[in-house]
């Protein structure tokens, strides 16, 4: 049997960090974690069958694949891209199957478009499924019945996932979470008593890893401490493990505030190598905290935690949410002050979303205030699935809009991290980086981070030097690194004045109408501009006959205009190509990759095995 599985490109948000792995992180670097669901399920594969994995974060998807089963997983981020790649592959005839947390969440939204939905933990219902398979008696559903020991889950193949091309490499210790806040779907999915591997499995991932020469794992736990005491034996084996191997890992993960209520724990982060810890913080409002049922941030000072974690070397991103029922106006002063005093530069702040099957999606609609048109699957964008209570909706998301425009600014930003630096003296945190690495990549921070920030830039970025303690400047960088690449996606996608935004691209729009009149009156050239309300616009160009190399090399400028000065996107619908264009498109595409994410690229069908596009670097729109 012939298996391809594939994760299917994210679409761009706080964590993609996109400006740092363009501009910083060495050039093979292409995204942060891989997918390590999907290289657990190859390990729970026949032996003898062929397995391929494909990332589209990383590479191209086959638009011809030879395989018999193609697996396609996803977050709920990742649904509308899977939902598209599973439409187009098995509208080829090829037998595809859904798989994934959005799947296991919501089984029932892929009957229709998937031969076979994997629903639930996989290391059970995945070889029950294989056996079905070979036997020709598969069923159209496996959804686990039993909560899996992890026990039985076997070391993933990391030998198929192109190691080189992520900045970390994930590994997962427990499934679960002992907490019940109302907007989470982890307790839906895997419940609330913690269970764990053993720490001799944890061990011989970590030996797999060493093999590959990876120095940089993310516990992608969503909970890593749920239960304190096997957590200490793991960080204990974590400390020895190093030790015993001379093999310094940098770990980080996920935990709950009350890490910072227990000293052995953090000795034995620190110990263990952690150089950075996500904390779930949601909101400094205690009265917030208790509705959504987050009783673990009420039992001590939310920023005295977040100072004393620091004490211990150990660096904190967090996660906040603003759209509470007990959240108004003020609230967002009040996270802001938080965010500021706290240090915390990776503030991952979201719209409060209501993820379905979880307690808060289901008293929302008893309640009557979802918006079912909207996504209730990213938090990260502009808007929301439900209707606040003591604010407008309008209201809330203009709000959330400046928050993060207030604290992008570049003294903000060094505000922070002179704030950080007080309470984080002795940072675990170093570059993973070999030594000219490093070099390469502080000259390009400084090149296209500090110095194209201009004079004010460098002067908050030099106040920010910890100069009379210098194993505070790697962790300086980062934060600047982290800092800058938020306000790059902002600037991007928050836009302020969507209107003047769109004004300007209709400006382009009618020059290259002008510039490029006589291929529209011969019909080979359509040019479109769409605009929608508070939406960036999109230019639509459609090749539709033979256009010769003065047109390829003239447009370009023309497109790269666009998109570098608007936030709008560019469809180019190819449907006519001849081999004389090969040399010029390709040129063309060149020059428009590194504004790739909001290049949209329709091939017609009958020339996709002609024209060659890296679905990894543009959005590869594969309808008909």
């Amino acid at each position: 049997m012939k298996l391809l599985l594939i994760n299917p490109r994210f679409p761009e948000s706080f964590w993609s960090f996109k400006w740092a792995v363009d501009n910083i992180m060495p050039s093979e670097i292409r995204t942060i974690n891989p997918p390590l669901g999907l290289a657990t399920l190859a390990a729970l594969t026949p032996p003898d069958w062929e397995i391929e994995i494909i990332d589209e974060n990383i590479e191209t998807i086959p638009l011809k694949p030879d395989a018999d089963i193609i697996g396609i997983c996803g977050m709920g981020v990742q649904f509308k891209r899977q939902t598209e790649l599973l439409n187009f592959y098995r509208n080829q005839g090829h037998f595809v199957v859904a798989g994934g947390s959005y799947a296991s969440l919501c089984p029932e939204y892929y009957e229709t478009i998937a031969d076979t939905v994997i629903a639930g933990e996989a290391e059970y219902i995945w070889k029950e499924f294989c056996k079905d398979f070979e036997s020709g008696n598969h069923r159209a559903l496996y959804q686990a019945k039993e909560e899996v020991s992890l026990e039985d889950s076997p070391t993933p193949r990391f030998d198929l996932l192109d190691i080189d091309k992520y900045q970390a490499v994930s590994l997962q210790y427990s499934r679960g979470c002992p907490y019940r806040c109302e907007f989470c779907d982890i307790i839906v999915m895997f419940g609330r008593k913690p269970r764990i591997k053993s720490v001799e499995q944890v061990g011989r991932e970590l030996d797999e890893l060493r093999k590959l020469n990876v120095t940089n794992v993310f516990f992608v736990d969503d909970n890593l401490i749920g239960n304190k005491p096997q957590a200490k034996k793991l960080m204990s084996y974590l400390r020895d493990y190093q030790k015993e191997h001379d093999y310094e890992f940098l770990f980080g993960t996920e935990a709950s505030l009350n890490l910072a209520q227990d000293d052995e724990l953090l000795q034995l982060f620190t110990e263990a190598n952690f150089g950075w810890v996500f904390i779930g913080i949601e909101s400094p409002d205690e009265e917030s905290l208790k509705e959504t049922l987050k009783f673990q941030n009420t039992r001590s000072d939310i920023l005295s935690s977040i100072h004393h974690v620091y004490s211990y070397g150990i660096e904190v991103l967090a996660g906040f949410i603003i759209g509470f029922d007990n959240d108004t106006l003020k609230t967002f002063d009040l996270q802001y002050n938080f965010i500021q005093n706290s240090g915390i530069q990776a503030s991952m702040i979201g719209l409060l979303t209501a993820v379905p099957k979880t307690p808060l999606y289901e008293r929302l609609e008893k309640d009557g205030r979802l918006i079912k048109e909207a996504s209730g699957t990213d938090n990260t964008k502009l808007g929301t699935n439900l209707i606040p209570k003591q604010m407008s909706y309008d209201d809330m998301v203009e709000g959330y809009r400046d928050l993060y425009y207030k604290l992008l600014d570049d003294e903000r930003i060094a505000e922070r991290i002179n704030n950080k630096t007080k309470h984080l003296k002795n940072p675990i945190f170093k570059s993973t980086y070999g030594f000219q690495d490093q070099l390469n990549a502080f000259a390009k921070f400084m090149k296209s981070g500090i110095l194209k920030g201009g004079p004010s830039r460098v002067y908050h970025f030099l106040r920010t030097l910890p100069l009379s303690n210098p194993k505070q400047i790697p962790l300086v960088i980062q934060d600047w690194t982290v800092g800058i690449s938020m306000k790059d996606y902002v600037e991007r996608h928050f836009i302020r004045e969507f209107d003047q935004n769109n004004v300007l691209a209709e400006t382009y729009s009618e020059s290259i109408e002008k510039s490029f009149e006589p291929y529209m009156q011969k019909g080979t050239l359509e040019v479109s501009l769409s605009r929608v309300k508070n939406t960036a616009a999109n230019l639509s160009i459609s090749i539709k006959g033979i256009l010769d190399q003065d047109f390829f090399e003239n447009v370009a400028p023309h497109l790269e205009n666009i998109l570098k000065n608007t936030s709008s996107s560019v469809t180019l619908n190819i449907e006519h190509f001849q081999e004389a264009q090969r040399q010029h498109m390709n040129r063309l595409f060149n020059r428009l990759s590194r504004y790739g994410d909001r290049v949209y690229i329709a091939v017609h069908e009958k020339w996709r095995d002609k024209v060659n596009i890296d679905s990894s670097v543009f959005n590869l729109v594969l309808e008909s």
